[in-house]
């Protein structure tokens, strides 16, 4: 393989031990897989968004349906001065009933979200965007860790997240090499700022799907106990 993170990587300097709230069900691997979602999600909720090209693990746009503000907006929440939660809706949120219900079903507090479109990328390309995000700067220290939740809007069966944990350098350690299938309805929560990660998309054609931040409390712990797929699919 071409490329490799370096210590000089941006994403090594982001904190991971912090006092923060998390879940358990999230403290061994960073990642849990839920149950498979139990209806569709109609195209039109997602292909007639109105996208912004904003690139993050290759070649992507993104449909802003809350920010920090209610604009259609992709960038941090810190430009706005505010951890990634508190989110307002945006025009996209009309045309996306069913999943303005779904996020606020959750009942937990939540930061963006947004549905992706992802161009077909191999490994070798996709590891180029390996990273861990900054999901909690501004986060104050007794409130809940952010993580993020997705949806595979499409079908996608020979695509998957491939996630890793760090090393003792602060770098991806290739022995904790997961792949998650992103086959549609497929749903999982992520620590995203714990884990390195990024798709790889074999497909042929556009693979879309929803991310969410949710904060870590009660109410996200609750939803993922109802949730959780037993055994996990990875």
């Amino acid at each position: 393989m071409s490329f490799w993170p370096t210590p000089d990587h941006w994403s090594v300097a982001i904190p991971l031990d912090t006092p923060h709230r998390r879940l358990d069900a999230l403290a061994e691997t960073g990642f849990v897989a839920l149950r498979d979602l139990p209806y569709e999600i109609p195209e039109a909720e997602f292909v007639n968004l109105e996208y912004m090209d904003w690139k993050s693990g290759g070649d992507t746009n993104f449909a802003p349906i809350a920010s920090a503000d209610g604009e259609l907006d992709c960038r941090g929440f810190w430009d706005k001065g505010k951890t990634d939660k508190d989110a307002l809706w945006t025009s996209n949120a009309e045309i996306a009933p069913t999943i303005r219900n779904y996020v606020d079903e959750v009942g937990a507090n939540f930061g963006r979200v947004r549905t992706i479109k992802l161009e077909p990328q191999d490994r070798e390309a996709a590891m180029r965007s390996l990273h861990r995000d900054d999901n909690n700067r501004f986060n104050p220290d007794a409130e809940g860790w952010v993580v993020r939740s997705w949806i595979e809007l499409t079908d996608n069966p020979d695509s998957y997240m491939l996630l890793m944990d760090n090393g003792p350098d602060g770098l991806p350690d290739p022995a904790t090499e997961r792949r998650v299938p992103l086959t549609k309805g497929a749903r999982f929560v992520v620590d995203t700022q714990r884990l390195w990660h990024v798709v790889v998309h074999n497909g042929d054609a556009s693979r879309y799907a929803l991310i969410t931040s949710f904060e870590s409390g009660d109410a996200l712990d609750a939803w993922i106990r109802r949730e959780h797929r037993q055994p996990a699919t990875v």
